[in-house]
């Protein structure tokens, strides 16, 4: 694992939805908005699974996933790649469902996506595009 440097975690907490990106082993992409997200810490990002299918597959198979982040005021974007696990109790699962329950009261979570960065990129246009921050 790394640790989010804070521009990149500045940037990320201020983007919603959030676009989500897997793979299956065949390599066949999936990308979906997250609306629930929080910075645990430097490391670790968490997500609500509330209505996974095709990410929930391919995250089976494969367990690395993509988000991208941007700003417009500072202008920067970051690329984060990491490994997924997820929780269907304990302390994480329920800080997020709580979450989950404070902005949509009927939506019933069905589990934490617990992400551990390990991969920063560079994601702005010009000469240090896709260069690994950390």
């Amino acid at each position: 694992m790394v640790k989010m440097p804070t521009e990149v975690r500045e940037t990320l907490e201020k983007q919603w939805p959030i676009p989500f990106a897997t793979a299956s082993t065949e390599g066949k992409p999936n990308v979906v908005f997250m609306g629930i997200l929080k910075v645990k810490d430097d490391e670790t990002l968490v997500f609500a699974d509330n209505f996974f299918n095709k990410t929930a597959a391919n995250l089976a198979e494969n367990p690395w996933a993509s988000v991208v982040c941007w700003s417009k005021d500072p202008r920067s974007s970051y690329q984060i790649k990491g490994r997924v696990a997820f929780a269907e109790e304990g302390p994480i699962f329920e800080e997020m469902a709580e979450s989950v329950r404070a902005r949509k009261p009927d939506l019933q979570m069905r589990r934490a996506v617990i992400f551990k960065v390990e991969e920063i990129y560079e994601a702005n246009s010009g000469p240090t595009a896709g260069d690994r921050i950390v």
